[in-house]
């Protein structure tokens, strides 16, 4: 969201940036007890074979009660094609579409790709996420605007429940250990945490300088979380044991608007989706520099690990495209365009593997992209402005939120 559109020469300033200046983007005002942090990052080509060749990221320091990793080198190895959860058995096979601008959600049946109905939401507005609970149990529909609201929706029927109050519900995500729901309150700049059964408030993170905080990802063991601060044009590195803010990393590109984060497979870097860089920056993955970025198109935005775990889709928004990056060696190897053009952002990937579904948010639909060579099979009429639509059943053993980072 809130896409200005960025011109090919302010790609080509970034660039230059990255190679030769990180004078200008080393310091910022940093809040009460943070610091912050960044590190000048290579070129788009060294740094795509550093990421590449990176060592695996430690998971000896696990986060206490969390799940152990089943592969030191595979943080998605419970996500391989159908692997689910007992738990998620005869869950029905649908996608769940948040219409932000219609305030609805539509549900289409994933074998069909028909529409099976669209609902109001009754209490809150523009919903921005789908997102499947820590125990898999539950899917909530987020809806940030006056007064917000969590929606729960049964997976295994599909019915929409009673919603509740919830302040300021932009993203959620959840704890590792599975002990907190974590609500990215995104016009507040807080993460608010609550008790993920009661939805009890336990404690608010305010972070006054990550203006547009909306989403996140952890590090392999767990124990931090790296948050984009859309509006600030940097990341804020959190503490997940003590719910504190430990620092700050501002990115190069000046303006910069920093969206989805994706942890690799090996637990390495993180990519970072910068829509007005137009690219993915990587930082390493205790969260503590930026190491490069690559291009990859105009208003890159949503980030993507296939079922096995061997590539990286990123949504290029802004020109109705996907750039498929090899996470073995940092190199795109493909960018499939969607006929027509369009506008993909959030989504996610088909148990199988086989299919890319995503939000065509300023076009009103739904794409249905092949991931084998990235051909559009279907194009679904939905409400105005979807947003994080949520692929269900999934495979994995445990979620930790937005349209289903599962582990």
């Amino acid at each position: 969201m809130r896409a200005p559109t960025a011109s090919r020469l302010r790609v080509l300033a970034i660039l230059g940036a990255l190679i030769a200046s990180a004078g200008a983007c080393s310091s910022s005002q940093a809040a009460d007890s943070t610091s912050s942090s960044s590190s000048p990052p290579s070129s788009s080509a060294s740094s795509a074979s550093s990421a590449a060749t990176s060592s695996p990221a430690s998971t000896d320091d696990l986060l206490p009660g969390m799940p152990p990793p089943l592969s030191p080198t595979n943080v998605y190895a419970a996500d391989t094609p159908n692997n689910f959860s007992p738990t998620v058995q005869g869950d029905r096979a649908l996608v769940y579409v948040p219409n932000s601008k219609s305030n609805s959600v539509t549900i289409i049946d994933q074998q069909t790709m028909a529409v099976i109905g669209t609902y109001p939401i009754t209490m809150g507005t523009e919903p921005q996420h789908v997102v499947p609970s820590y125990d898999l149990k539950t899917l909530y529909v987020a809806s940030d605007l006056g007064p917000g609201s969590l929606t729960p929706i049964d997976p295994k029927t599909g019915q929409i429940g009673a919603p509740f109050l919830i302040d300021d519900p932009y993203n959620l995500y959840f704890t590792p250990d599975g002990l907190h729901a974590i609500v990215v309150a995104e016009d507040r700049k807080r993460l608010d945490f609550y008790d993920p059964h009661t939805w009890k408030l336990q404690h608010q993170l305010s972070v006054p300088n990550c203006a547009g905080i909306d989403h996140l990802d952890f590090t392999a063991n767990g124990r931090r979380m790296l948050v984009s601060c859309e509006f600030a044009d940097r990341m804020a590195v959190v503490d997940v044991a003590t719910e504190t803010v430990l620092h700050l990393i501002d990115l190069p590109h000046p303006g910069g608007m920093p969206q989805d984060v994706k942890l690799s497979p090996d637990g390495s870097v993180f990519y970072v989706a910068d829509m007005m860089a137009n690219g993915i920056y990587i930082i390493d993955g205790n969260a503590t520099a930026v190491k490069g970025f690559i291009a990859t198109g105009k208003e890159a935005h949503g980030l993507y690990v296939d079922r096995n775990a061997t590539r990286l889709f990123i949504t290029n928004r802004g020109e109705g495209s996907i750039s498929v990056l090899d996470l073995a060696t940092g190199k795109l190897t493909a960018k499939w365009v969607i006929p027509g053009g369009g506008s993909p952002d959030m989504g996610n990937i088909s148990a199988d593997g086989t299919i890319f579904w995503v939000a065509g948010r300023y076009n009103g639909v739904v794409y249905a992209i092949s991931t084998v060579d990235g051909h559009l099979i279907k194009k679904i009429p939905v409400g105005k402005g979807p947003h994080g639509l949520c692929v269900w059943p999934l495979p994995g053993r445990y979620s930790l939120g937005h349209t289903g980072i599962l582990r």
